[in-house]
Order: structure tokens, then sequence, then C-alpha cells
């Protein structure tokens, strides 16, 4: 009975956890000298690799260098032809090849030994030339592709991918690499806007909603609609008196009476909300968040409003 194109995106996935699983049982002190010579190196990690192997490589180089870890891919190729002048005797070379025999890359040891490079092996045969010329290795050996004909990388190159991601988050952490640092290797994500965005950037600054402590009722709300922004600052001479929401005024008909009565001073809230223009933007959301509100107002450092801030306005303006 054939398999069913489910039963073999299953088995596949199932080959590829076992060979993972079975990796991670072998890893030994071999994968902390590993993150040790990173961590020493005064230099960066140039990754080579060819075929798969060689877009895995791209991969981890990039994975490297946005956790904290200068690193670049070099072509074994391309560096016979003008690009081995890139590789430093500073660097570590992190060098790829499933079994360790590639051509391309086993022709780049003597280069490296002679610059006295430090490397570090990825491969699945630990008796090959490559690993027998690294000074570690890390072992990324699996029993069989998940390639129903066990040719097409498969297995393999995951293991290798994988493995170039626990050294990479190894390296993060032995760098103490936070969110922030992060954020400026990628500026142009969502983390990067949001950690890296100031309130002053993405606040409402003008036509801000103002009203005094004595205005009535129809011009509190007159003030709330024109503003669009759910609530009024109520201001003297400049300075904050307090704030009103929308959920202010409709609590207000339950409150009182007679509501043509009601002046802002009867309603508002006189310790509003605030936060310093020059906060991270993803503080300023986090207190939201914290405080279950959705505005806060703005000041700037000589405590004069010049904002309002709303929990939404980074998706708009996004």
């Amino acid at each position: 009975m054939m398999s069913t194109p489910l039963d073999t995106a299953r088995q596949t996935i199932r080959n590829e956890i076992e060979a993972l699983e079975a990796m991670m049982g072998r890893l030994d002190s071999n994968f902390e000298k590993a993150v040790d010579i990173i961590m020493e190196a005064r230099g960066r990690v140039i990754v080579a690799g060819m075929g798969k192997s060689g877009i895995i490589g791209q991969k981890i180089a990039a994975t490297l260098a946005s956790t904290g870890t200068p690193s670049f891919f070099v072509h074994p190729g391309e560096a016979f032809h003008g690009d081995l002048g890139m590789i430093k005797p500073i660097d570590v070379v992190l060098l790829l090849s499933n079994s360790g025999e590639t051509e391309e890359v086993v022709r780049l040891l003597p280069f490296m030994q002679h610059q006295e490079n430090r490397i570090i092996a990825m491969t699945g045969n630990p008796a090959s030339t490559l690993a027998r010329n690294a000074h570690v290795v890390l072992d990324v050996f699996v029993e069989r592709e998940a390639c129903n004909n066990n040719l097409a990388p498969t297995s393999s190159t995951t293991a290798t991918l994988v493995m170039g991601d626990a050294l990479a988050i190894a390296l993060s952490e032995k760098r103490n690499f936070r969110p922030e640092d992060f954020a400026r290797f990628h500026p142009g994500g969502s983390l990067g806007r949001k950690l890296l965005t100031r309130v002053r950037d993405i606040m409402r600054h003008d036509n801000l909603p103002v009203c005094k402590s004595d205005a009535n009722f129809r011009s509190i709300i007159n003030e709330i609609g024109a503003g669009r922004l759910g609530l009024v600052l109520v201001m003297e001479d400049d300075n904050l008196c307090g704030i009103i929401t929308d959920g202010d005024v409709r609590r207000a008909f339950d409150r009182f009476e007679d509501i043509t009565a009601v002046t802002a001073d009867m309603i508002m809230t006189r310790t509003p909300k605030t936060i310093a223009d020059d906060k991270r933007f993803a503080e300023a959301e986090q207190d939201m968040l914290n405080k279950k509100i959705n505005s806060l107002v703005v000041t700037n450092a000589e405590g004069k409003v010049v904002g309002v801030l709303q929990i939404y306005d980074v998706n708009r303006k996004g």
C-alpha cells in the first residue's frame, strides 16, 4: 500500500527528530571547547562549506552575526580566487562537511594551519581528514537521511543547522546578549522598532484635546470627540491637572442626576499616568499592559505635557 503525502511528511519529520535526539545525546565537552575557542578569539568566525552544507553555513554565519558573534561566510571555491585574503590569523574558522572529505573544504586546511587559525569542524565523520586536522570536532552524524533513497541531504543538513543554532545561542548567553542588542542589529524588524523607538517618535503631539478644570460637560464631550483619542487633558496655565476619558464620561451619567451641572474637575482623574518622552516605546507599552491602560500622558524633561501615547499607536504608524 502506497503511503500518502501526509504519511511521508510525518515520517520525514519523525526521522529528522530522531536524528536530532541522537545528536543531542552525543553532545560532550567538545561543544564547550568550541564555545571557549570562539569566546577567546580576537577575530571573527569564518564559516565555510560547499553545496547544501554551504547554504546551511550561510544561515549559521547570519545567526552568529545577529546574536553578537561577528561572523561571515566564505565560499571555499571562491577562497582560492582571492577570498582567502579576507581571513585573518586571529579569526576562528568553522568548516562544514558531512563527509569530512569535501575537496574544496579540505584544500583550505593548509592555509588555515599556516596562519595558525583555530579550526572547528562540523562533520558527520569524526575519522575524516577534516576532523583529524581540526582543533575541535562537533559531531553531526546521522544514521540515515530522511530521503527515501538515503541520498538527498535532509537529516544531515538539519543536524548541521541545529548544531549551528545551538552554538550561536550558547555564545549569545555567554556574551549576555540582550533584546536591546538584538534590536541594534535588526533595526528594520518589529522588535527593532519597539526597542529602538522612543516615545517621542510615536506619540500624538498635534492638536491635543484640552479643556480647563471648569469646562462644562458639553465642551468636555466635544473635545473628546474632536481629539479622537477617547480622552481630554485638563490643563491650567500649561500645567496638567487631570485627565478625562470616555469611560469617565459614561460613568458620570450614573453618578450625577443633573449632568448639565458637571464640570471637568468633578470627573477628572487627578493623578494621570505619565511617561517621559525619551523612554523607549517598549517600556511604555509594557507599563500600559501592566497597568491595564491604553493611554499615557507624555512629558518632557521640564515636566511639561508634550503629547499622548496610546498602545496601538505603533501599529498605526508602522
